[in-house]
C-alpha cells in the first residue's frame, strides 16, 4: 500500500469519533441502497468491479484505501471531507499529502453515477471500496453499513493526527473519549498488516530512543540492523519500510502484524508497545495465535469506525455530484 508514516499512525491511533457525534450512529444500515436505483442495479457490486480492477493493477491500494478511510473518519467523522479539493482543505494538510486512492474513488463514483445518478454518497463509496480492497487483500468480507451523506466543510486546520510515540494508555484514553474502546484500538491497529512507515516516524528508535543516545532495547537486533541500513542516522527520513516485517505477508490483510510485534519486530513505537503493555498484551497474544479471529474482529472494528460522526439527513449533508467538490461551491465549504 504505501501507507505513509503518519498514515500508519493515523490508522493506529487516529480512529476517533468526529465532531458531529460522540457515538456510533444507528441510522446506517446494511443494504441501504437496495432498490433505490432500480431493481437490477447493485451499487455495491458496481464499486466492487472498479476496486477489483484497480487491485489487480496495484495491490498497494489496499493500504491506501484503509488509510484514506481512517483519515477521513478521524476528522469530523466519515463524511468524505478528505476528498474535497481546495487551497486549504483537509487534503492539503501535511499528514494527508501522501494519502492515495483518490483515483479509485473517482472511478467508482463515475461508474455509480452512470447507472444511478445523484443517489450514492462519496462517503459510502469510500466505505464500500475499502471493504472490497480488504477482501481482495486477503481479509474477511464484512458487511458495510451505508446511508451516509457527504459533508460541506473541509479544513486543513482540523486535521490533527496523533503521534506514533504516544503511549498505549494515552491511546486508549483518546479512543475512550471518542467512544471507541481498547479492543477497537488493537484491532484497528491491525491495519498495519499492510502499508509502510517512513523513517522519520521511528528513526529515534534506531539511534536515540527517548534521548538515551541508544536504540530502543525492545527492538529485535536483526530488525534494528536492517532498519539502520534503510534509515541512516541524520538522514532526511524519507525512506520507508513495511509495517509488517514478514516479507511473505506485508501485502496481505492477516494477523502477521501481531506475530511480528510479539517477536519485537514492530516498526512504530506504539505498535511495539501494544505487545508488552498490560492493557493490550493479552489481546495481541490472542490475535497472533488465531488467524480467523483477526479477520472477523478487524471487519467489526472497521464497521464501528465507519459509523463515526456520520451525516444521515439532508440538513446535515448532501450527495455530491463530484467527490472533489460540493454541489454548490458558493455554499458551505470553508477553504479558510
Amino acid at each position: 500500500m504505501k501507507m505513509s508514516s503518519t498514515a500508519a499512525v493515523a490508522l493506529a491511533i487516529g480512529l476517533v469519533l468526529g465532531a458531529f457525534s460522540g457515538h456510533c450512529s444507528s441510522a446506517l444500515e446494511v443494504g441501504f441502497y437496495r432498490g433505490k436505483c432500480g431493481r437490477a442495479i447493485d451499487v455495491e457490486e458496481i464499486v466492487a468491479r472498479v476496486v477489483k480492477e484497480k487491485f489487480f493493477k496495484n495491490r498497494t491500494i489496499v493500504a491506501a484505501l484503509i488509510r484514506m478511510q481512517f483519515h477521513d473518519c478521524f476528522v469530523n467523522g466519515c463524511d468524505a471531507s478528505i476528498l474535497l479539493d481546495g487551497s486549504s482543505t483537509e487534503k492539503t494538510a501535511p499528514p494527508n499529502l501522501s494519502v492515495r486512492g483518490y483515483d479509485v474513488i473517482d472511478a467508482a463514483k463515475t461508474a455509480v453515477e452512470s447507472e444511478c445518478r445523484g443517489v450514492v454518497s462519496c462517503a459510502d463509496i469510500i466505505a464500500i471500496a475499502t471493504r472490497e480492497a480488504v477482501f481482495w487483500g486477503g481479509g474477511g468480507r464484512y458487511e458495510v453499513q451505508t446511508g451516509r451523506r457527504d459533508g460541506f466543510v473541509s479544513q486543513a486546520s482540523d486535521v490533527d493526527l496523533p503521534n506514533p510515540s504516544m503511549s498505549v494508555s494515552d491511546s486508549v484514553a483518546a479512543f475512550a473519549r471518542k467512544g471507541l474502546n481498547a479492543s477497537d484500538m488493537v484491532h484497528l491497529l491491525g491495519g498495519h498488516t499492510v502499508g509502510v512507515a517512513h523513517c522519520n516516524l521511528f528513526q529515534d528508535r534506531l539511534y536515540n530512543f527517548k534521548s538515551t543516545g541508544k536504540p530502543d532495547p525492545d527492538m529485535e537486533s536483526s530488525l534494528l540492523e536492517r532498519l539502520r541500513l534503510i534509515c541512516p542516522e541524520n538522514s532526511e527520513g524519507t525512506n520507508a519500510t513495511n509495517l509488517d516485517q514478514n516479507p511473505q505477508s506485508s501485502f496481505i490483510v492477516d494477523n502477521s502484524f501481531y506475530k511480528e510485534i510479539e517477536a519485537h519486530r514492530g516498526v512504530l513505537q506504539i505498535d511495539q508497545e501494544l505487545a508488552g503493555d498490560p492493557i493490550t498484551q493479552a489481546m495481541v497474544k490472542t490475535l497472533a495465535s488465531d488467524t480467523n479471529s483477526f479477520s472477523t474482529k478487524f471487519g467489526q472494528a472497521m464497521v464501528k469506525l465507519g459509523a463515526v460522526g456520520v451525516l444521515t439527513t439532508e440538513k446535515q449533508g448532501e450527495i455530491r455530484r463530484s467527490c472533489r467538490e460540493i454541489n454548490n461551491l458558493g455554499g458551505f465549504l470553508n477553504f479558510n
